[in-house]
């Protein structure tokens, strides 16, 4: 085992090609916590032996190869987050730019793995899917270490942890940030058993109720959202319209309501989420509507060329990470006008206070008031 520090600068780092802005960073105490604590318990030293789920923006796979970790394998599921890891490693470690891969979720990830770093998502589904790949793949001597932020961390995540390992301790907390170590993994029979995705059932003025499916890194998992459930209620489209763009797709609720209430309309839904790409494809399997929906990985509308889409649909996120912040929805609303034809439409869901219109008539077009209630807006923009 290896003890070596981090020399890098980690204050470098940039979130780029992700939202950047003065409150929004690319590292945390988290992460300069877990990396100390890493260093103290000792590097392992043989190469492709350290996987890292969840890391935002490069800084625990940075660090680690700052420390001498070789083959590090790295789960990222944002692909803004993936490329910001990338572009960081080419500017700040190019001599150890292939010293790391972006893997899915899953065997080729964790195999042989007797390190695991963990920055802790939001969710207890998408921690228990992480351990549960970890359990099912990992050496069977590997040990886990998590990291947050106390104020987004619970005791739930210690039991969680508990379920898989024998051994769990937290550290002492240092800038309001927390490590948990996990050892001794429990054998497959006394393991719980983790099913994803993760399902549910809603009526939706459809023939008959929209199966939702999703995976546990999609944000609201199998859940209907009410602003999307808002949206779907007062959305119109055009008889003439042939395709669809469902923007930052989710679990699949938007895209597979269109097809299933459209018989003769194609779906392209996109997220940057891979977790949200395969729930949206689960969902279209669900509702036998996967022939016509098309779900890709993609940073906003990325892929697709300028004015060359008629027909949006967007439920923007009004966060990034744990903090509250437009810049996501602005870039979201920038790319929908990019790409839409004169005379396209961009139709749009809200909470309301948020007061998005000044924006939307900014960056896509003419924009009106479709619907309100106490908590929503639903508006329509065109582009001029």
């Amino acid at each position: 085992m290896g003890g070596c520090t981090v020399n890098l600068d980690l204050d470098l780092l940039r979130r780029f090609p992700d939202v950047e802005a003065a409150n929004l960073h690319a590292v945390d105490a988290a992460d300069r916590l877990l990396l100390d604590l890493a260093a103290d318990g000792g590097w392992p030293v043989e190469p492709g032996t350290v996987a890292i789920l969840g890391d935002h923006y490069g800084a625990l796979t940075l660090g680690a190869l700052d420390s001498g970790v070789r083959g590090i394998r790295v789960h990222q599921d944002s692909l803004s987050g993936a490329r910001a890891i990338e572009a960081n490693a080419n500017e700040l470690l190019p001599a150890l730019a292939g010293e790391f891969r972006l893997l899915p979720l899953g065997a080729e990830l964790l195999t042989g793995a007797t390190l695991v770093l963990i920055a802790l998502p939001r969710s207890l589904d998408a921690l228990e899917e992480m351990l549960s790949f970890v359990a099912g793949h990992a050496a069977r001597d590997v040990a886990v270490m998590a990291t947050g932020r106390i104020k987004h961390m619970n005791h739930t995540m210690n039991e969680l942890l508990g379920r898989y390992f024998t051994t769990v301790t937290a550290s002492l907390g240092r800038q309001k940030s927390r490590v948990l170590t996990a050892s001794g993994l429990r054998p497959v029979a006394s393991q719980p058993v983790a099913r994803f995705p993760l399902h549910s059932e809603h009526s939706l003025w459809l023939e008959a109720p929209l199966a939702l499916r999703a995976y546990a890194q999609t944000f609201g998992g199998a859940k209907l959202d009410p602003g999307t459930r808002f949206l779907l209620q007062n959305l119109e489209v055009p008889a003439d319209i042939k395709r669809a763009v469902d923007l930052g797709c989710g679990n699949g609720t938007i895209a597979t309501f269109l097809a299933l209430r459209h018989p003769l309309l194609t779906v392209y839904a996109c997220d940057q989420s891979a977790s949200a790409v395969a729930s949206t494809r689960a969902t279209a399997q669900a509702n036998a509507v996967d022939g016509r929906i098309t779900a890709a990985q993609d940073d906003a509308l990325s892929s697709l060329p300028e004015a060359s889409e008629d027909f949006v649909v967007l439920n923007p996120p009004f966060h990034m990470g744990n903090t509250v912040h437009a810049g996501i929805a602005l870039k979201l609303f920038a790319d929908a006008g990019r790409v839409l034809a004169p005379g396209g439409t961009l139709w749009c869901v809200f909470n309301s206070h948020l007061g998005y219109r000044a924006q939307l008539e900014k960056l896509v077009g003419p924009t009106r008031q479709v619907a309100r209630n106490p908590k929503f807006t639903v508006t329509v923009s065109e582009k001029r």
